[in-house]
């Protein structure tokens, strides 16, 4: 389904159609085209003079100059669309901010489909994508259960590149050719077993989201913590009720309790709790905070709960004006999770510009390089791309993102600091930054 973009305010602005609610009303199947033209060309990227041109990646031609599609697949609906809704504006701010330097002579389309935070739904859109799009370049997935299910599924043996925007699973180590720009969990459980320890408990009761996401960080941080787990459970997606799950954990007497899991799901289970009277010691990690958690928990509920996230840098120039932009467009603050969606748009367009030809395998060769140290420290797309035009190559720039340096090390894996945050008065508030 393709979406008309001539009523949007410039074909150099916003090339995606914006808004969680509008993203869902069209069921996760979203293209842009050139308002010069239809989209419609010889799969080599040779556009015409009306601008058909909608090549196979290898190229899209417009009248204008080249149009470069890539594909997107976010979490759109399901239990981490408060994640997609944020990617979503911070993706719109990011091609805003490329097109409006161009790419090459060229710009950036980004086709999105929906992966309705499930595994199944998200290979659909990614074998949509590569298959019938054609594009060489992929950024996907929030979950990382969905993201390892499209590498392993759709993009392992061919020369697509995938960079997921969300996903922290250690699970995605194993596998060097599947990028994220979000560090690895193992860093949010060290550090939630050393902060369990600081407040004085040395028992705890566990439950996890019984999949790759949850086991893996489930399983970093029983090596990490020193105390005793006096409880420990998988639980399974969606469910109506955890109440049984709730009072087993109580029935542990453990006064501390790590909840590793989703929005919806922790939302239910703090419902839970506090219908049943217990008033336990809550922590959590970086999936378990959103709007929709407090918006679906009582008043009071989760007080006193800390829960380790990503940070991003927020003493840094080039974050500061993200921030500031995201906050005019969309009278919100964005989250480290905007910052890491915005980077893989930039890493993408930048990669672009850099490659030999808009194939994944060029694509592949130059991803790493755009933001490695051996180049020159740049802190914003038009600097970076200012260098690539006056003949330099992807060695030649360091990328520093609004996330933080990024410096994919062998395993796909970027750098990455945590902050740590307090739930006072049913509202998050940072309370501390910890290196990883």
């Amino acid at each position: 389904m393709a979406i008309d973009d001539t009523s949007l305010p410039s074909r150099r602005k916003v090339l995606t159609y914006t808004g969680v609610a509008g993203l869902t009303a069209v069921a996760g199947c979203i293209s842009t085209t050139d308002e010069e033209g239809n989209g419609n060309g010889d799969g080599n990227g040779n556009g015409d003079d009306d601008g058909n041109g909608n090549g196979n990646g290898n190229g899209n031609g417009d009248a204008d100059g080249d149009v470069y599609e890539i594909g997107m697949v976010d979490s759109l609906t399901g239990s981490l669309a408060d994640f997609g809704e944020r990617n979503q504006r911070a993706k719109d701010l990011a091609l805003e901010h490329v097109n409006e330097v161009g790419v090459g002579d060229g710009e950036l389309e980004i086709i999105v489909e929906d992966s309705e935070s499930e595994s199944q739904a998200g290979v659909s859109a990614a074998q949509k994508l590569v298959n019938q799009d054609n594009v060489p370049f992929l950024i996907g997935a929030v979950g990382s259960g969905v993201s390892l299910s499209i590498y392993e599924s759709v993009i392992q043996d061919t020369e697509v590149v995938q960079l997921s925007q969300n996903s922290t699973g250690l699970g995605l180590t194993d596998f060097p050719g599947l990028l994220r720009m979000s560090p690895s969990g193992r860093t949010q459980s060290i550090a939630l077993a050393d902060i369990i320890a600081e407040d004085g408990y040395d028992e705890v009761a566990v439950t996890y989201i019984n999949d790759e996401f949850g086991e893996s960080l489930y399983d970093a941080f029983e090596e990490a913590y020193e105390g005793e787990i006096a409880y420990d459970s998988a639980h399974n997606a969606e469910e109506a009720s955890y109440s049984s799950l709730v009072s087993e954990m109580n029935s542990s007497e453990a006064e501390a309790w790590l909840c590793i899991t989703y929005q919806q799901e922790f939302a239910t289970m703090v419902t839970d709790m506090f219908e049943s009277g217990y008033e336990p010691q809550l922590y959590g990690a970086d999936s378990n905070r959103g709007d929709t958690v407090i918006e679906n928990t009582p008043e009071g509920s989760m007080d006193g709960m800390k829960l380790v996230e990503p940070a991003a840098p927020e003493d840094q120039d080039n974050y500061q004006d993200f921030a500031a932009a995201f906050e005019e467009e969309y009278d919100e603050a964005p989250t480290a999770w905007s910052a890491f969606a915005y980077d893989c748009v930039v890493t993408a367009a930048l990669s672009i510009a850099a490659a030999d030809d808009f194939s994944g395998e060029a694509l592949g060769e130059v991803v790493r390089d755009v933001t490695r140290p051996e180049g020159e420290e740049v802190f914003t797309y038009e600097d970076a791309h200012a260098i690539l035009a006056d003949g330099g190559s992807a060695s030649d720039i360091d990328y520093q993102g609004v996330s933080g340096p990024i410096d994919f090390d062998e395993n796909g894996d970027p750098r990455g600091s945590l902050v740590v945050f307090e739930v006072q008065d049913h509202d998050y508030e940072a309370i501390e930054f910890r290196q990883s």
